[in-house]
């Protein structure tokens, strides 16, 4: 063997190495770099099966990080001429529920439907969603509706995010209100809008059409005072008992 052929015979192995050594750096570096992309928007999407009946409530967590960012909840009440029973959704601190006030300055929340913008150019001042007093009335944006949607405005490390509920809300009579939530989702990205009812970033999901029951009863305007003052709870009962003695 040449003096030539030997030299190149012993580098060999270690450019093949060096190959080696360049392939593996250049595969660690891609991972490196893909791990520090920055994650694309998605929607995070949360089916459920939850009915919240009289004296009911319901927490959701829409990021799960075991912390409500809002919960539902059905207060029934009674005194010796009537029952009332008000279904609202209440946010957790910072957070907010899509609507604004209404009669009497009533907090009502909005029974947005399937393909409605939730986002920052939306008021999130939204609370009551529906009430029932017997031998009286109705109030509410959410009575007897089927798969309407709560627009929902929350917190991560101190970023907003927006988010929808799913529900379907029924006045079954004598003063009874039953809400069953059937899912909700939130956007990844802060700030970004949500369409509701969309459960993938890439295209609209395939649900149930919104199918709204007849409207809510029209109140006199006396009634539909006392019927909201009840709806905002036990404090609001005290003050309607003191002024009908």
């Amino acid at each position: 063997m040449k003096p030539s052929d030997k030299t190149a015979s012993m580098l060999l192995p270690s450019t093949q190495r060096l190959n080696m050594y360049a392939l593996a750096a250049s595969a660690a570096g891609v991972s490196v770099l893909a791990l520090t992309q920055p994650t694309a928007a998605r929607i995070v999407y949360t089916p459920v099966h939850h009915v919240v009946g009289k004296n009911g409530h319901y927490n959701i967590d829409l990021n799960h990080d075991k912390v409500a960012d809002l919960t539902l909840v059905n207060t029934y009440s009674c005194n010796t001429d009537f029952c009332v029973d008000a279904l609202s959704a209440l946010p957790a601190a910072g957070n907010g529920i899509e609507g604004m006030p209404g009669f009497l300055s009533i907090p009502y929340a909005s029974a947005l439907t399937r393909g409605a913008v939730i986002g920052p150019a939306q008021p999130f001042q939204g609370r009551l969603m529906a009430s029932s007093e017997s031998g009286q009335g109705t109030i509410g944006r959410w009575l007897n509706v089927n798969n309407r949607y709560l627009g929902l405005k929350f917190q991560i490390k101190g970023k907003t995010h927006f988010g929808w509920a799913r529900l379907s809300v029924h006045a079954l009579g004598g003063a009874f209100v039953r809400a069953t939530l059937t899912g909700y989702a939130y956007e990844t990205v802060a700030n970004k809008r949500i369409i509701a009812g969309r459960t993938n970033s890439d295209s609209d999901d395939t649900l149930e059409s919104d199918q709204t029951i007849p409207a809510a009863v029209t109140l006199p305007a006396s009634q539909s005072a006392t019927l909201g003052r009840l709806a905002l709870g036990s404090p609001a009962l005290s003050v309607w008992k003191r002024e009908v003695r």
